[in-house]
């Protein structure tokens, strides 16, 4: 089998570079999405209910769009066309979605909105999967670790500027508040900024990465006749997934549960603990809307400097775990904080934890499966990502009432599962493939 090659710096960031456009628009969902929701008139306790959508369609599409980029050769690649097509359609739902409330006289405002949140977090999904892959398609073990940190430095840059746009628009005088059942023109700005940008960074991932035709992968995958003609489905693979499979996912279900609940309570949490209302018809709801923005790109510049750190530890699962950790704390001490400046030090913090479950998961399942359902794996692993999340949202009205109707306590909730996900780490244990254990014994 032959040995992929190291590859230069700026080879590595093109690989993931689109992943920056791709991140502004999640960040925009992200940040933007219970607000938007609670806009048009969305109960709190129901909230948690408009974001199972988002992780259901993911689960349904990723493993299909892995799986079948596995099997897809065209002159363009095997991966690009799916992430070209997936940030096309999520380019004209950004620019739809945040105007939902003006659709009133043709849909129902709420129901469009729930069904462009659907597509739009289909499409990120559809656009954001194949840089990961492309990581597996390329790059060796060695320095599979700088590739997925570069991934997660430009994701989180991405996320830096897409959290920041409403507060910034706010600042040059567009408005940030709006007709009742009307989302701000400030947020609508945001999003039609980040549909562009997002468009423009695919375009040069798209001209500047040159996928292996299939022979040179197969070379540098060890991939034989006879593993070609096998046929796989997605059953046989979870039954033969390698172990680390299930203990990563195990430590993602912990994770991206806690991450579901600051997205869908950070809003209101801030703006009940902070600004001291609930009335999202309030100006300074709206406000505390925009600071969450700023919050969260507090929580990508801890990221973005984590990231750099992360590869300069020795021990894997101890960064793994000591992430999660701290991340923990961060969102368990937003409990004791009323002032919106000293929140920086809690989002800091809790953006170690989110530059920890962008690199580390992808690095340890990658090294530990084959070229050959490299894709269809990283698809069924979305499952790790999107289960905890439809999980949470289900019982997150439920939960929001058990600890007395105050969405803060859902963030130190949050915090408590990332202790536990920091705990979960220490049952990794890392493996190889067949085809690599021959390779470095040889």
């Amino acid at each position: 089998m032959k040995t992929k090659p190291d590859l230069s710096f700026w080879k590595l960031w093109n690989i993931s570079f689109g992943f920056f456009g791709v991140q502004i628009a999640y960040a925009l969902q992200s940040a933007n999405i219970s607000r938007i929701f609670a806009t048009l008139g969305a109960d709190p306790h129901n909230l948690s209910y408009f974001w199972i959508l988002p992780p259901l369609a993911g689960i349904i599409v990723q493993p299909i769009i892995g799986s079948a980029s596995d099997k897809t050769w065209t002159r363009f690649g095997r991966r690009i066309p799916y992430l070209f097509v997936g940030s096309l359609i999520a380019v004209i739902i950004m620019c739809l979605l945040p105007n939902a409330g003006s659709f009133t006289k043709i849909f129902n405002a709420m129901l469009f909105g729930i069904i462009a949140l659907m597509f739009l977090d289909t499409s990120i999904n559809m656009a954001m999967q194949p840089f990961k892959m492309m990581v597996g398609d390329f790059v060796n073990e060695k320095q599979k670790g700088l590739a997925y940190s570069i991934q997660s430095f430009l994701c989180n840059a991405g996320s830096l500027v897409g959290y920041m746009f409403p507060f910034i628009f706010t600042f040059f005088g567009i408005s940030n508040i709006a007709e009742k059942g009307l989302v701000p023109d400030s947020v609508i700005y945001s999003f039609y900024i980040g549909a562009a940008i997002l468009i423009l960074c695919v375009i040069y991932t798209t001209i500047k990465v040159k996928e292996m035709p299939p022979k040179e992968f197969e070379e540098f995958h060890g991939i034989t006749a006879a593993e070609k003609k096998e046929k796989t489905d997605f059953i046989s693979l979870l039954i033969h997934a390698p172990k680390v499979f299930w203990t990563v996912g195990l430590v993602q279900f912990f994770s991206w549960a806690a991450f579901m609940y600051m997205w869908t309570y950070t809003n209101g949490a801030i703006a009940d603990n902070v600004w001291g209302t609930t009335n999202t018809a309030t100006a300074e709801y709206q406000e505390a809307g925009n600071w969450v923005g700023v919050l969260f790109a507090i929580q990508a510049i801890g990221s973005v400097c984590w990231a750099v750190v992360l590869p300069m530890f020795k021990s894997r699962k101890f960064a793994y775990s000591f992430s999660l950790l701290l991340g923990g704390l961060g969102f368990i001490s937003t409990q004791f904080m009323h002032n919106q400046y000293i929140l920086f030090a809690a989002y800091f913090l809790i953006g170690f934890a989110w530059a920890a479950m962008l690199a580390m998961p992808f690095t340890i399942l990658t090294n530990s499966i084959s070229g050959k359902n490299m894709g269809a794996y990283l698809g069924l692993f979305n499952g790790t990502i999107c289960i905890p999340q439809i999980c949470a949202a289900l019982v997150g009205g439920i939960l929001l009432r058990v600890v007395g109707g105050k969405q803060v306590n859902m963030l130190v909730l949050a915090g408590c599962f990332l202790i536990i996900g920091a705990a979960c780490v220490w049952i990794i244990k890392e493996t190889l493939p067949k085809h690599k254990l021959n390779s470095a014994e040889n």
